[in-house]
């Protein structure tokens, strides 16, 4: 499949912590990571009275001090305004309730990320729940890995400050005035419930959270929280959109890697790859599959215990969406494992 035509109209991306202006009051900021995918990019959008700032990085104390020397300990920053976040995953949320606290300013952030998120790191102190072994037994993991499973259990919280207890609801078509110009809200779904992205058409800017992304596929998985859900529909269906609401010439800001246009070719280039994963998984599935035994169709890389779970979420995201279509069946067999089926 030929790789989209983007371009890349800046070469370089800006120091750990400096921030580096990509339009007029705009301000492009790079946090570390503790992962493979070592850093996420966050803006900075300057008004006359004080900053906005959208997404937080990872709860870890490398992100806190930094955000110390840009924030706190710089006698010529402006204060904060206002807290965005994009969606719920840890490197977006992760310091949000540190620095509303900090700066006794609101959290701005959809309903259903911020729901989840609570409930999410309300987890880091449970075992893990009988349902959620249950899920990934029935993808046909063996009892080492479930072991690990149990583990890893409640993670997810311990990479996030403590949330404040209120918040201000975003919704798609919201605006907000910010240097100067209006910034609209586009609401994204697949990879998170309710992904809160930005578009300023004055500037031409579309700050895309993990929505949309140069190079990376962001992950759209099935959880064992909601096991027959549809997320990937959610997700080709978001690609479409954005397809439709975006100019051609925007400029994507977006949470990795670096800033590029040729969105269109991209959102085309998202939906042509999870066809193509489609079309593999069933033609695979003329023969009862598990899906452990379905990894290579969608995946390059060896999947061992690290990266288990995204590749069970993702995996079932594009069998369930083939159940609602008909194109495939689940049976279960007598030790609660689901076998796939081409229909005929």
């Amino acid at each position: 499949m030929p790789k989209p035509n983007l371009h890349f109209p800046i070469t370089e991306a800006p120091a750990q912590g400096i921030p580096t202006a990509v339009a007029p009051g705009v301000y492009w900021l790079r946090m570390p990571l503790p992962f493979s995918l070592d850093h996420i990019n966050l803006w900075i959008i300057e008004d006359d009275d004080g900053w906005n700032l959208i997404d937080t990085g990872i709860g870890t104390e490398a992100c806190v001090e930094l955000w110390r020397k840009i924030m706190l300990d710089n006698k010529d920053a402006k204060p904060v305004k206002r807290i965005f976040v994009t969606h719920m995953h840890p490197d977006h949320v992760g310091l949000a309730g540190w620095l509303c606290k900090k700066w006794d300013v609101p959290l701005y952030m959809s309903r259903t990320d911020y729901l989840m998120c609570r409930v999410l790191v309300n987890d880091s102190y449970r075992e893990a729940p009988e349902a959620g072994l249950q899920f990934y037994a029935s993808a046909g993991l063996s009892e080492e890995q479930l072991e690990y499973y149990q583990t890893k259990f409640g993670g997810f919280g311990k990479m996030i400050k403590p949330l404040p207890d209120q918040y201000q609801r975003l919704q798609e078509g919201d605006s907000f005035t910010m240097a100067n110009h209006s910034w609209e809200i586009i609401k994204g779904t697949g990879h998170a419930p309710e992904q809160m992205t930005f578009l300023c058409r004055d500037l031409n800017l579309y700050i895309s959270g993990d929505q949309l992304l140069p190079s990376i596929s962001s992950n759209v998985s099935v959880w064992p929280t909601e096991p027959d859900s549809n997320p990937l529909q959610d997700w080709l269906d978001s690609c479409a959109m954005l397809q439709e609401k975006l100019p051609e010439d925007v400029l994507v800001l977006p949470a990795h890697e670096r800033p590029f246009t040729g969105a269109y070719e991209r959102l085309q280039h998202l939906q042509d790859g999870h066809q193509r994963g489609l079309d593999k998984l069933l033609a695979a599935c003329n023969q009862p599959k598990r899906v452990v035994d379905l990894f290579s169709c969608l995946f390059r890389r060896e999947i061992d215990n690290t990266v288990l779970t995204l590749a069970v979420g993702e995996t079932m995201a594009h069998l369930n969406l083939m159940i609602v279509k008909g194109l495939l069946s689940r049976h279960t067999d007598a030790h609660g494992v689901h076998w796939y089926k081409r229909t005929t």
